[in-house]
């Protein structure tokens, strides 16, 4: 085990523990490509990304390139001679010229079942649009956006209050495990291909700013899965008084008053209970601007009225 020489390309914390599964697994990666060091926080000190950290640990060789598929990128790996590239979570399409390279050309670990949920936030996406069932698929890449022949693809259930940061590390545990076999289905020649059905998939567009306000008219359900899906980030918020409140915690109910979307039916032990375009919501867990998290309930008691 271990013969296939790999290049592995990956960048935030999804991508972690695949690398280190496929060291630990004896597929110690020729290098780690990833992103560029980012200025972060308010003094804008420069940044390496979490798979930089894991591959500095590891004592790696760790390359940078803005961008990927320049010519002087692709010869810096193409001298390293690689026979798989490995690439979870990256951030960038790869070029057909970069991926010729390998004899055993390019995979990637998708957090989804393909080909549903193609694109770049398939874990919030899937639990907005209140799917119970999710999973991690390997795939071979070609040059579009997830659309690459399937090899392996594992499934698991969204639990009705699971949170997107929840979603997201089991995933990524059941990733590691995944990508790991199907490395070494590929160097035993024994990795199944199968083609995706385009008339069946779905896409996971990038979140935006929009997809945080939280819109009253919606039903509870909707509500409540929006504001799970966006735990821990970027989070869900309302406003309130003119400043942002932070949603992280809700229940949800049938309607036993009669309001409009967004007005305040009843405050109990639970937390604060709204009306929805169907059904009632409870804030049980809220987070006011510039301040901490806490109970919905504790923030009634000192915000309701204000």
């Amino acid at each position: 085990m271990g013969g296939l020489r790999t290049i592995y390309m990956g960048s935030p914390d999804f991508a972690v523990p695949p690398l280190q599964a496929m060291i630990a697994a004896g597929y110690r990666p020729l290098a780690v490509v990833t992103r560029p060091d980012k200025p972060r926080g308010r003094g804008g000190q420069l940044t390496p990304t979490p798979v930089k950290n894991a591959a500095l640990a590891e004592g790696l060789p760790v390359l940078t390139p803005e961008r990927v598929n320049t010519p002087e990128a692709i010869d810096t790996i193409r001298a390293l001679k690689p026979d798989l590239l490995v690439v979870v979570a990256f951030g960038q399409i790869l070029k057909q010229e970069l991926l010729q390279l390998p004899r055993s050309g390019a995979i990637n670990l998708h957090a989804s079942l393909l080909p549903a949920y193609r694109g770049a936030a398939p874990i919030q996406r899937a639990i907005i649009n209140g799917e119970t069932i999710s999973g991690v698929t390997t795939m071979y890449l070609d040059e579009g956006m997830d659309t690459g022949d399937m090899i392996l693809r594992a499934t698991c259930e969204i639990g009705a209050q699971e949170s997107g940061g929840q979603l997201h590390d089991k995933l990524m545990a059941m990733g590691a495990e995944l990508l790991c076999r199907t490395i070494t289905l590929i160097e035993e020649g024994q990795a199944p291909r199968q083609a995706q059905d385009n008339t069946a998939a779905t896409y996971a567009p990038q979140l935006t700013a929009e997809d945080e306000l939280i819109d009253w008219r919606h039903s509870a359900r909707e509500i409540h899965d929006r504001i799970r899906a966006l735990n821990p980030w970027p989070g869900a918020y309302t406003m309130w008084n003119g400043k942002r409140l932070k949603l992280w915690q809700t229940l949800t109910r049938p309607a036993r008053y009669t309001a409009a979307p967004g007005e305040v039916v009843i405050v109990d032990r639970q937390g604060i209970w709204l009306a929805t375009g169907a059904g009632e919501l409870c804030l049980t867990e809220v987070q006011p601007q510039g301040k901490s998290r806490m109970e919905g309930c504790a923030f009634a008691r000192g915000h309701l009225n204000a």
